[in-house]
């Protein structure tokens, strides 16, 4: 497997393919190169047979689907470099939460799972005990939240039922549920409506190649996601999550399985919890053994912590602007996380590199990271800059997947299943009404029972046998919570949630 030509100055930057799951950092301040060199990179990914998946927050990088040319500047710096350059468009699948610039993504609240759904609501540490409570009353019971409507309907049983629930799972507070309930409200305003239901994404579905054996670029839409940061970087982390739960273990490849781009990578660590952050930090360290690369994208290296900055083997860092004391300190910081070379000054580099430019340093035989080098990043072959409708569009009928995702599907679920038991509960209150009151010690108004109600026919005990009285529960219902009771213990077994939470491999 050939090794990705990165940059050139007087020698070549190569990012060896067998050490690509080794992860990576692109750095630099706003208009020096980053989207590029995550082009560059994504491309060459492609068409070694390496899916891809990439947030694409400003909408350039949709022009991956086209090819490029009549660019005077990449035409300059090709001429420059003296690479080969051909243009050239990539295999791409365009996906959406919102569904209008790409394939609808969606996943259900039960695969979610309760952490990173309370990172998304930002609940407290008592209400997120409380959603805890939650899951696993629904996994006990075999109820399906596929939609925050299932989730709704599930907090209001539990707001219902507080006295059991707690005597059974712990202390459950009416005051904590409708708190959840208030965020719930809130993230349902934010777009989670549309992003939780089914068909939920197959991760299977994000490691395709097309028929002449390119990786599939997944691109997703998130010019309006990013306004919205919590939605941005769970889901993100969500997917991490997913991946790392239900790829096995294959040890070193001569390629990964998928390279993942996080854009805007200090969404994902603002305001985490230590508890988040360590989890994340070992769904990093671990995922790569599942042959996974993950490249994060920031404006400042310190914009990722230290425990999982030295994870990643392999860095580009473009100009940073050291304007301000805090500017200054982060040049130092990122200066210091590159390998030495006698003939660069990193940390005057830094603040002098060009736009294209930038400081590079990738893992080489034997995992020895390559003394940092100054050089320009190749240019991509597909165009640099966004797509119009009518080139979105097409790209979307090519699609191998739109069948699949563009049409939502609501199956029963828990907001069924807890309806029909209201409905049920009901209708057997109207169907046998409470019996009038009657006066003792010879009241005016005393109803002595006639005739034929004091000796009841054989058919009306059949009847109360089968279907029960308000004081006795029939045949029927009593062999329908019992069935209730067998499928909800058996499904509860089954679910297990891995390290985020989410369900692990295989129990949709």
């Amino acid at each position: 497997m050939s090794d990705i030509l990165v940059a050139k100055s007087d020698t070549e930057v190569l990012l060896k393919s067998r050490y690509a799951n080794r992860h990576g950092l692109i750095a630099g301040a706003t208009g020096t190169g980053k989207s590029v060199t995550l082009m560059r990179l994504a491309e060459e990914f492609s068409r070694r047979g390496v899916p891809v998946f990439l947030a694409d927050v400003k909408g350039d990088l949709a022009g991956l689907s086209q090819p490029g040319g009549g660019n005077e500047k990449v035409a300059a710096r090709v001429t420059q470099l003296g690479v080969p350059w051909q243009a050239a468009a990539n295999p791409v699948v365009f996906w959406d939460i919102y569904g209008q610039l790409g394939h609808p993504v969606r996943t259900t609240v039960s695969e979610m799972g309760p952490h990173l759904l309370g990172r998304l609501m930002e609940v407290s540490d008592t209400q997120a005990g409380v959603l805890d409570i939650v899951f696993k009353l629904a996994d006990d019971e075999g109820l399906l939240l596929l939609d925050l409507k299932d989730l709704r309907a599930l907090l209001n049983f539990v707001a219902e039922n507080t006295k059991a629930i707690s005597q059974k799972y712990g202390l459950v507070s009416s005051q904590s549920v409708a708190a959840i309930q208030r965020a719930l409200l809130s993230l349902e305003q934010a777009g989670g409506e549309q992003f939780f239901g089914e068909p939920a994404l197959d991760l299977a579905d994000l490691l395709r190649q097309d028929l002449s054996g390119h990786g599939i670029i997944n691109v997703l839409a998130a010019d309006k996601l990013i306004l919205k940061p919590k939605l941005y970087s769970t889901f993100l982390l969500w997917i991490l999550s997913e991946l790392f739960e239900r790829l096995p273990e294959v040890g070193d490849l001569d390629r990964p399985k998928l390279v993942f781009f996080f854009d805007e990578a200090h969404l994902l660590f603002d305001d985490a919890p230590p508890a988040l952050r360590q989890r994340v930090e070992q769904v990093v360290r671990l995922i790569r053994s599942k042959g996974v690369g993950i490249y994060f994208c920031s404006q400042n290296p310190d914009d990722v912590p230290e425990d999982i900055l030295g994870q990643l083997g392999n860095r580009v860092q473009h100009a940073l602007r050291a304007f301000t004391p805090r500017d200054q300190k982060s040049v130092k910081a990122a200066a210091e996380t590159f390998p030495p070379n006698p003939a660069i000054n990193v940390t005057q580099a830094i603040t002098q590199l060009a736009v294209g430019e930038a400081l590079v340093s990738t893992l080489q035989d034997g995992g020895v990271p390559l003394p940092v080098q100054r050089a320009f990043i190749v240019p991509p072959g597909s165009r640099i800059g966004p797509v119009s409708d009518e080139e979105r569009h097409q790209a979307k009928l090519r699609s191998p997947v739109g069948l699949k995702y563009d049409t939502a599907v609501d199956r029963d679920s828990a907001f069924e299943i807890l309806q029909a038991r209201a409905d049920q509960a009901a209708a057997s209150e109207q169907a046998d009404p409470p019996e009038p009151p009657r006066k003792r010690n010879g009241g005016a108004t005393r109803t002595e029972p006639t005739e034929e109600a004091a000796a009841p026919g054989w058919g009306d005990a059949i009847r109360d046998a089968i279907f029960g009285t308000r004081r006795r529960q029939g045949m029927i219902e009593a062999t329908a919570k019992s069935a209730m009771r067998t499928v909800g213990n058996q499904l509860g077994r089954q679910i297990l949630r891995g390290i985020l939470g989410s369900i692990t491999g295989g129990r949709r």
